[in-house]
């Protein structure tokens, strides 16, 4: 005889005695042994099995901790600041997010202007243009507004970042799991830094700056400042407030990238050059993929 369950207690024992279709898990905080073989992945730079569909806020924050707390160990160097991730709508709208993320960068990441680095630097090896600040004061913690934030910083950076998606290709990544794979922060390309004494002109001239990312075929992208989030230091001051959530702060001398000012793209052998127009001398940034 055929039972029909008659409310939801009812539907819910109706599919657990097999009489209906399982309702899809939801992915939880892994566990240790699940971290340590994500960071093995991301260290082997081999894809890692997909366990983070569906992933909570909560658990994807639970999940970076433990992460980072095992690939400091094994990194090589020391933590020196953060990244922000998700600052730009259009790399929101690509992995299903309504808000940034923030993952930890690590010395071993910072690689210096023309670095040459192997195409396949990664599980799922990218580039995008992107943009680092250097904290002086650490007033930076209670900024509100551009203006507030550069007030506490002594360098701009422009750089060219080399993230790494960690994870395989049909994975379905959201905010949540890309905040739990440390923001698939691998490696940064830093240019000349600009000191942040011309205050005045920096914070106009950062929305306003013209962000050219070249290749051997030519242009690849073009963005702007305004891209992140309207002004790129709005990217600083939400991450503030966010590591306050977590009991964090930034500190004088830890370096902040705000996040990309182009598409992700995949590295393929040749020279990559991002030019930032407006910004004083107009700086360019180099990285050649072998």
């Amino acid at each position: 005889m055929f039972l029909r369950p008659a409310g939801p207690v009812s539907a819910l024992l109706f599919v657990a005695a097999g009489l209906g279709p399982a309702l899809p898990a939801a992915a939880a905080c892994l566990s240790d042994a699940e971290v340590a073989a994500l960071v093995d992945s991301y260290q082997a730079k081999k894809p890692a099995p997909d366990r983070f569909e569906g992933m909570s806020d909560a658990d994807g924050a639970c999940t970076r901790a433990k992460f980072n707390a095992q690939l400091a160990s094994k990194i090589g160097g020391p933590a020196v600041g953060y990244k922000a991730g998700l600052t730009n709508p259009a790399v929101q709208k690509r992995f299903g997010a309504s808000a940034p993320v923030w993952g930890t960068v690590y010395a071993p990441m910072l690689l210096k202007n023309g670095a040459i680095v192997d195409a396949n630097f990664g599980a799922r090896p990218l580039f995008e243009a992107d943009l680092m600040v250097r904290v002086s004061d650490p007033a930076i913690n209670q900024a509100k507004t551009p203006e507030q934030v550069i007030a506490a910083i002594d360098q701009v950076i422009p750089a060219i970042e080399l993230p790494d998606l960690v994870v395989e290709p049909s994975a379905k990544l959201n905010g949540a799991a890309i905040s739990a794979i440390n923001v698939g922060a691998r490696y940064f390309v830093l240019g000349e830094p600009i000191p942040a004494d011309r205050k005045i002109e920096l914070i106009d001239a950062l929305p306003g700056m013209r962000i050219v990312l070249m290749g051997g075929e030519g242009d690849l992208d073009v963005g702007f400042g305004r891209d992140v989030l309207d002004h790129p230091l709005n990217a600083v001051v939400w991450l503030v407030q966010d590591l306050q959530k977590n009991g964090l702060a930034l500190k004088k001398g830890d370096l902040v990238s705000v996040g990309s000012f182009s598409k992700l793209l995949p590295p393929k052998p040749g020279k990559i050059e991002a030019q930032y127009q407006g910004l004083p001398g107009n700086p360019t940034v180099t990285v050649l993929f072998k």
